[in-house]
């Protein structure tokens, strides 16, 4: 029997690398799959891509407005029934700047995707999940780490940590587990546009800044985290909650 079969699973960030690649994975095993993401446009190619047939839909939507999560949530019960797994994926990044000259606004913009996001997901997810299911939020080999200009999205995936404990906690007398993943550098889009910007800051090659400080030598790839999201998904973790599940080449040892 496949890891997933039967089972529904939400996946924000739906049209990025990872949420694709676990979406991908998720609908192997036998999951039917609502993706998520900012962009209609960027949905449909998603959905293209995966061919799932009927067991995949989609949902464009902004994940730091509650009524944004409160529909996306509701489509997938009316869709296909109770919650399984929610994937709260989703993110974006900011600028590297002096605390001094730090945007406020670019500030506030990220946590609320993150942090704010991955919280109204619970909100309006948890209320439709079958006991026994999975919380998993992509958080990053950031939150393990401190580092000049890099403000919001450092604080931003260090709350997520906080906010998974709290969930962990809440939800295991219904065993739902919940945990973080915690990436280092991917060799997709969303790295490119944050070594461009470092490689502005530092005066050289922003990917071989990082791959200097991975002790395997290298990016990962999409498909290697969404692995392991699958691991968090399915019952082969069913004894892991409250965990932080590094999947970062070493960097964060």
């Amino acid at each position: 029997m496949r890891q997933l079969d039967g089972k529904v699973c939400i996946v924000t960030g739906g049209a990025g690398s990872l949420g694709l690649e676990a979406a991908r994975l998720f609908l192997a095993e036998g999951a039917s799959v609502m993706l998520v993401d900012l962009r209609g446009a960027d949905l449909a190619r998603a959905a293209a891509a995966l061919d799932g047939g009927d067991r995949v839909a989609t949902c464009a939507a902004d994940v730091s407005r509650a009524q944004d999560a409160a529909r996306y949530v509701a489509q997938t019960v009316e869709r296909f029934g109770g919650i399984d797994v929610l994937f709260s994926n989703a993110g974006n990044f900011g600028t590297v700047a002096p605390i001094a000259d730090y945007p406020v606004e670019t500030f506030d913009a990220v946590y609320a995707v993150h942090v704010r996001g991955a919280f109204l997901a619970a909100q309006h997810a948890v209320p439709h999940m079958r006991d026994g299911g999975s919380i998993v939020i992509t958080s990053s080999v950031a939150a393990t780490r401190g580092d000049p200009g890099v403000y919001a999205y450092i604080t931003a995936k260090h709350a997520q940590v906080g906010l998974m404990r709290c969930l962990a906690k809440e939800l295991a007398p219904r065993r739902i587990r919940v945990n973080t993943i915690h990436p280092g550098p991917l060799d997709n889009a969303f790295q490119l546009r944050v070594e461009e910007g470092l490689g502005r800051e530092i005066g050289g090659d922003g990917t071989e800044f990082f791959n200097r400080m991975i002790p395997l030598g290298r990016h990962g790839t999409a498909e290697e985290v969404a692995r392991s999201v699958l691991y968090l998904a399915s019952d082969q973790s069913s004894f892991t909650t409250g965990c932080m599940l590094m999947v970062d080449g070493g960097m964060s040892t």
